[in-house]
């Protein structure tokens, strides 16, 4: 199912596909939002911003004052992207802990969900290499867990 089908399926059923972006503060958050966005990405500010692409992304601050009201967006959320600076090497050990932490999160109700799909996929927020197929990967995973067959 490719990506105007999913936002064709979702304005059929009039339900909003919810996507939580999270990651440490200066990881490209934004930056890949921008980017999927076609906006100009040279310049990024801190944020707690809502893109509405035909569906709902939520890029939450990554500082550590606003990592406590992350579990504040879970509720609803189909997906979760989870951004890593590859670059930023004195950081991966930190960037790990928050995620091991974020997956403990009960909020999250990782227990109440049958399959955990996971996927790695390599991107850059700067020149959008990869953005498309990781989203791509992410929707239809959604897509086949929230509209059935027709």
């Amino acid at each position: 199912m490719g990506l105007l089908t999913i936002l064709k399926k979702m304005k059929q059923k009039e339900r909003e596909m919810r996507l939580l972006m999270l990651g440490l503060d200066n990881a490209g958050k934004t930056t890949i939002l921008k980017k999927f966005n076609g906006e100009d990405v040279s310049t990024i500010s801190p944020t707690l911003a809502l893109f509405n692409l035909g569906l709902n992304i939520w890029d939450v601050g990554g500082q550590k004052s606003l990592r406590s009201y992350w579990r504040n967006y879970f509720e609803s959320t189909d997906g979760l992207v989870w951004v890593v600076d590859s670059a930023d090497r004195l950081r991966l050990e930190d960037c790990r802990q928050e995620l091991s932490a974020l997956l403990l999160e009960e909020a999250l109700a990782l227990d109440d969900i049958k399959t955990h799909h996971w996927c790695i996929i390599g991107c850059s927020a700067v020149t959008g290499e990869n953005l498309l197929a990781g989203v791509d990967w992410l929707l239809d995973d959604i897509a086949a867990r929230i509209f059935t067959a027709e």
